[in-house]
């Protein structure tokens, strides 16, 4: 009998055996291995010069009707090739050529689904493509990832799935994240050897994933089901919020014969790389646009943050012609791009095809373009969704520019299609997107270019509600949150205070750390579409600031990070043209950096030197701007007060 056990223990094991495969691809420079094991499911591992990263993840999905994906599933055949491209973005948020480079597992199954791994020299990626062509709905795609022992996270922990998806990174042991909280994406993971930042990118017809807790080593997908049927809030709100009344058992409906969307791991143990990536680009859908010379990137002077509070004026400021115009003489005599007309200048919220009385917004827009800046239109995304073509078009004819989209609080596919929709339809008028009130970037900024921005950070407008906006915040995001792409931060405060003299004013807001702080972020935060965020009066009181940030690009041709560490401090350069830009932030500690210059050419440079003033310590607005001679063999260095900041820019000297 013990024999005849022992005997059929052996045959199940051979049986095992022989049905798991495994499969390897390594990234081009040979540090990041990936292994993937085919048997009862299809898990996989990562190494980054041999030390393991991610120990073990799972990827399945769950239809209902035809084959699952990953479960019991037989290998009909693999194939591993190499590819190496240029990319050219269109508006180029981090550098305007991208090495595309990669080795890519094909493996095709015999239930007809294929699933693709890339390994990158910055991470890996995964997508499953489905062969299908049938109608059916998805029930739920598993997705587990199980870390070494000791992991930590940057967890931007939310409270419900409606949700706007500005959240706080907590520092937490995943031991400590308990099975019922959960996170929006980008997420990034601390391990012993490395860090992993995790996001998804080609996000198209399929709903947005979140990440739950296991109280151990792991952690899981959720995602938004569909939505069958949503209601109006019955509070002061129910012009921008709904409630979700009716959704079905399953997450999203399909055809089938289509590619889902790329799972993102950006892995290094280097913290500048995570600044530095273009993985959630490269692996984005390419642009649909055939023309595109219309989408200008640029600077907008923003009302809502200073409540139109403008002053030593001679009419009542506020919702009305005469403020607006102020805005349109401020943004034409400093070289600003465009004006925002935020929340206000509709005849209500949801009444968004007519203007408030006090307003002439066709005079506003021709105004506009006799003074060479472009107006931009806030809109609800309730009433927008509601009748889209039409507003659209109407705001079309009225002359506008582009669109900022605001309160979409979803991820469910209803959601991320209507994305989409505003972005092909805003693409076929040429009109910009900005899209506020949303999810994090997840691909749709390559495929239609014009969608020019995102929100999905707590950022800057923050400071006239809570406390949470503060420098170590502000020096974690861009190795987070702007891996997933560029934010709307709505930076450029000129009210600066410390810690113990901040306060919460929703009509006199103020910014924490020092007013260098927030200069820097013009250089460090991405944001084609970037903001100038306090009133146009106060920046004419202090225009040697206005005159520094207005000669800063929004888009860029090269970014190097000089030295960073998440949450503590960043120095980061960026060229545009034959310029350099160097931006530098830090957290509440005060901080002293060596910033080298080898990558400058050969030649002499002029470096334009803006930086917290010998008091800023004290007095968070004292600021200094120095001139300095430097080349390709200095060494700079730099003192940034406690929340402080340093930027600076460098111009070639031309030989006489």
């Amino acid at each position: 009998m013990k024999y005849q056990i022992a005997t059929l223990f052996l045959l199940i094991l051979v049986i095992q055996q022989s049905y798991c495969q495994t499969f390897e691809v390594e990234s081009p420079d040979k540090k990041i291995k990936l292994s993937v094991n085919v048997a009862q499911n299809i898990s996989w591992s990562v190494t980054l010069n041999k030390n393991l990263v991610i120990k073990n993840a799972i990827a399945g999905m769950d239809f209902s009707t035809g084959a699952d994906f990953g479960n019991n599933s037989s290998v009909k055949k693999h194939t591993i090739k190499e590819f190496s491209t240029i990319i050219h973005p269109v508006v180029p948020h981090k550098d305007s050529e991208i090495n595309d480079e990669y080795n890519e597992l094909s493996i095709e199954f015999k239930s007809n689904y294929e699933l693709k791994f890339r390994a990158y020299n910055d991470g890996v990626a995964y997508r499953f493509v489905d062969q299908v062509n049938k109608n059916r709905n998805i029930i739920s795609e598993h997705f587990s990832l199980t870390f070494p022992e000791g992991t930590r996270s940057y967890f931007p922990q939310e409270a419900s799935m409606y949700s706007h998806n500005e959240r706080v990174y907590l520092d937490k042991a995943l031991t400590e994240i308990k099975s019922d909280e959960f996170c929006s994406l980008p997420v990034m993971f601390s391990t012993s050897n490395a860090k992993v930042l995790y996001t998804e990118t080609a996000l198209h017809d399929y709903p947005g994933m979140f990440i739950k807790g296991t109280e151990n080593s792991t952690v899981e997908a959720i995602f938004p089901k569909y939505v069958i049927e949503a209601i109006d809030t019955k509070n002061k709100y129910a012009d921008r919020s709904q409630e979700i009344t009716k959704e079905a058992n399953y997450i999203a409906q399909t055809s089938g014969n289509r590619a889902y969307p790329w799972r993102v791991f950006i892995i290094s143990d280097d913290d500048k790389t995570f600044v530095e990536s273009n993985l959630t680009f490269q692996l984005s859908k390419p642009s649909v646009l055939k023309n595109t010379s219309w989408i200008k990137p640029g600077k907008v002077a923003w009302d809502w943050y200073n409540d139109n509070n403008v002053y030593g004026v001679d009419f009542k400021s506020g919702l009305n012609t005469a403020t607006y115009k102020y805005f349109i003489d401020f943004a034409a005599a400093n070289g600003i791009e465009y004006v925002i007309l935020d929340e206000g200048w509709t005849k209500s919220t949801t009444e968004i095809l007519d203007f408030n009385p006090n307003m002439d917004i066709p005079k506003l827009i021709q105004y506009g373009k006799e003074k060479g800046v472009e107006l931009i239109l806030w809109v609800l995304w309730k009433p927008l969704d509601a009748n889209l073509d039409e507003i659209l078009e109407t705001y079309k004819t009225w002359g506008v520019k582009g669109i900022k989209v605001d309160y979409m609080q979803r991820n469910d596919q209803y959601m991320v299609n209507s994305y989409e929709r505003i972005a092909k339809k805003c693409a076929e008028l040429k009109l910009l997107v900005d899209f506020h009130g949303s999810f994090k970037p997840s691909g749709l900024r390559r495929t239609y270019p014009n969608v020019i921005n995102y929100e999905g950070v707590k950022g800057g407008e923050n400071n006239k509600m809570n406390t949470y906006v503060t420098p170590e915040h502000n020096v974690t995001i861009p190795f987070i949150r702007m891996a997933a792409g560029p934010m709307d931060y709505t930076p450029g405060a000129m009210v600066n205070k410390h810690k113990k003299d901040f306060s919460v004013s929703f009509k006199h807001p103020m910014s924490q750390g020092t007013r260098a702080h927030q200069v820097a972020m013009y250089v460090v935060y991405e944001a084609p579409l970037q903001m100038l965020c306090d009133s146009p009066s106060r920046y004419y009181e202090e225009q040697e600031t206005l005159d520094f940030i207005t000669k800063i690009p929004t888009v860029w041709d090269e970014t190097t990070v000089l030295k960073g560490v998440v949450g503590d401090y960043i120095a980061i350069a960026r060229r545009k043209d034959n310029k350099w830009y160097i931006g530098a932030m830090t957290d509440w500690n005060s901080r002293d950096l060596e910033l080298d210059l080898s990558f400058l050419k050969e030649g002499n440079f002029k470096m334009e030197i803006y930086k917290d003033g010998v008091n800023a310590e004290k007095f968070a607005e004292d600021y200094t701007i120095q001139n300095l001679e430097v080349n390709k063999n200095s060494k700079i260095e730099i003192n940034m007060a406690p929340g402080g900041g340093w930027s600076a820019i460098i111009s070639e000297i031309q030989k006489s």
